[in-house]
């Protein structure tokens, strides 16, 4: 069965620094990662599907809103799905990981602001998964 989940870290500060972990983040899965840096605040990525690819996504600088919505058949989904929103910090480290079966849409909160993403599928595994709908297909909270 699809669902997510959001992984919880942590921040350690002493005299030397601060070191960001997610001890419990198992990275057997992973193929590949890439980086997001958005042009600015406004823009929105949305939607993007995957009806078997597992993702993982993870602020490395700034904020994010990710909303996501769970598709139970990617032929013609309902345009009355319900989305979940999602914000991840770097200030606050947590993962979260979605397994196939969601779409999802991406909007920086600050500028500069970096996503990690993480997969379980090489780039031409996920292109043969990948479902794309119009930024405003669903309705999603951005702000």
């Amino acid at each position: 069965m699809a669902s997510y989940t959001l992984i919880t870290g942590n921040i350690h500060t002493d005299e030397r620094g601060a070191v960001s972990f997610l001890n419990s983040f198992n990275l057997t899965e992973i193929i590949r990662m890439y980086e997001i840096a958005p042009s600015n605040q406004t823009m929105i990525r949305a939607w993007q599907g995957h009806e078997n690819e597992k993702k993982w996504f993870y602020c490395t600088q700034g904020s994010f809103i990710i909303n996501l919505v769970k598709i139970p058949s990617f032929k013609q989904p309902s345009q009355d799905l319900k989305t979940d929103k999602i914000v991840l910090s770097a200030a606050n480290p947590n993962i979260l990981a979605i397994t196939g079966g969601y779409a999802t849409g991406i909007k920086a909160i600050e500028p500069n602001s970096k996503l990690l993403v993480f997969s379980n599928f090489t780039v031409e595994q996920s292109k043969n998964d990948d479902f794309r709908f119009e930024p405003n297909y669903w309705k999603a909270q951005w702000e």
